[in-house]
């Protein structure tokens, strides 16, 4: 029997993987969402191709992931694909990164998050004052 993917439950771990609420996704989608009706939507078996790409665009997750993940299939290439050699211990182990080269692109990733977050916030304050206007 062959299991069908359920496009809500992916975007609900995608969303929750990037640390990302509810309240968060809905504003990022418009005035008509909200956490209930983000909520519902995670509930659905499938998504309409149209608001799957809205999500993908708002959470940066290509619309495949949300139509093809699944997470039995990937718990077992995990399993399947790590064996008894793959430890950290293991002297044959080589490693191909610059440990600072990959401490620097986090910083850089990490300003840019800060950035991201500032203007969101002016967003928001800038969205406030409107409504109190």
């Amino acid at each position: 029997m062959e299991q069908k993917i359920h496009q809500g439950r992916n975007v609900k771990r995608f969303r929750e993987m990037l640390g990302i609420k509810q309240e968060a996704l809905a504003y990022d989608l418009g005035e008509d969402w909200n956490q209930k009706k983000i909520s519902m939507l995670e509930q659905k078996d499938v998504i309409e191709d149209n608001l799957l790409k809205q999500i993908s665009d708002s959470l940066r997750i290509p619309v495949e992931a949300f139509k093809n993940f699944d997470e039995d299939n990937a718990v077992n290439v995990i399993a399947n694909t790590f064996g008894d050699n793959a430890c950290v211990g293991n002297p044959n182990s080589t490693f191909n990164f610059n440990p600072i080269e990959e401490v620097k692109k986090l910083h850089e990733e990490k300003i840019a998050l800060f950035e991201r977050m500032l203007k969101e916030k002016d967003e928001m304050i800038a969205r406030l004052e409107q409504l109190i206007k």
